[in-house]
């Protein structure tokens, strides 16, 4: 049996580190930020995150209960909190989407990029990606009217920890990477982007714009079904794609999260289903092909 956990990926949408020196705000504005989108700071300076996962929703493909793929909502604030760059990806439904980009449009937030992940999906899904720069306070008051307009709830509770019941080293060794797991699925990232990446000149931090998330979640002993993103240059798009079907692993979209960015950057979900050895051995190759 499968055993339902809720994740969010690490990145998604892209973020331009600010100018302004980090370490100069104080402990408590953040702590402020949080009590407005009434969720906890999960990461600590120079980058602050906020998760509002959409726990209203339970999302399946097939048989597979696929919530720890796709509902993971979270906004993230670089530098200092009175002249933050916020990025992040909100989770709605296909009613939510015009009322929310309605109110995005309202509170002068950006919105970089939206699309699906996944494929086949119920309910269906859409994320925006979205951007501002301003004091952070004041980003997310703003960006809790639009998340306001959806089913999320808050507070946001704690997640829960379970029994691991994956063979996280397996995992880890045949992807040459560790991470974090609990009950039934892992979670690791990449980085697969090689240099730095730039928006008007301006480096992107990989932890924030361009790195690679890939879940993998046991559903028993005999299958394993993974999804994420994998972001590469564009170059190595086509490439990644033809890895990832010569595995049989389908990819379900390929698009944008960045608007402008130098080298241009290609960010490509999939969906694995079959052995969880023949899953890894596939991620593999297609790991091997952005590089």
């Amino acid at each position: 049996m499968s055993t339902r956990v809720t994740f969010t990926f690490w990145l998604t949408a892209g973020l331009m580190l600010p100018t302004a020196a980090c370490g100069q705000t104080r402990p408590d504005a953040w702590a402020e930020v949080g009590r407005i989108l009434r969720t906890e700071n999960v990461s600590s300076t120079p980058y602050h995150r906020y998760n509002l996962p959409r726990a209203d929703l339970t999302l399946r493909i097939g048989d597979i209960d696929a919530s720890a793929f796709g509902l993971g909502a979270w906004l993230g604030f670089a530098g200092d909190a009175a002249a933050a760059t916020m990025g992040g990806d909100l989770v709605v439904t296909s009613d939510e989407l015009g009322p929310v980009l309605a109110e995005l449009e309202r509170q002068q937030i950006g919105v970089t990029a939206i699309h699906n992940h996944l494929a086949g999906a119920t309910p269906q899904l859409l994320y925006i990606h979205i951007q501002g720069q301003g004091e952070a306070q004041d980003l997310a008051i703003r960006v809790d009217r639009a998340v306001a307009l959806t089913g999320t709830p808050r507070p946001v509770p704690a997640p829960s920890s379970q029994p691991v019941q994956i063979d996280t080293a397996l995992v880890y060794r045949v992807l040459g990477q560790s991470g974090s797991a609990s009950g039934s699925v892992v979670q690791l990232g990449f980085q697969l982007v090689d240099g730095r990446v730039t928006v008007d000149g301006v480096a992107v931090d990989p932890n924030l714009g361009h790195r690679t998330p890939i879940t993998i979640q046991m559903v028993d002993q005999d299958r394993a079904v993974a999804s994420g993103d994998f972001a590469v240059r564009a170059t190595s798009a086509m490439g990644v794609v033809s890895s990832l079907a010569a595995a049989g692993i389908t990819a379900t979209a390929m698009h944008s999260h960045l608007v402008g960015e130098e080298p241009q950057v290609r960010y490509i979900h999939f969906w694995a289903d079959g052995p969880l050895t023949e899953v890894l051995e596939g991620l593999r190759s297609a790991i091997a092909a952005a590089n």
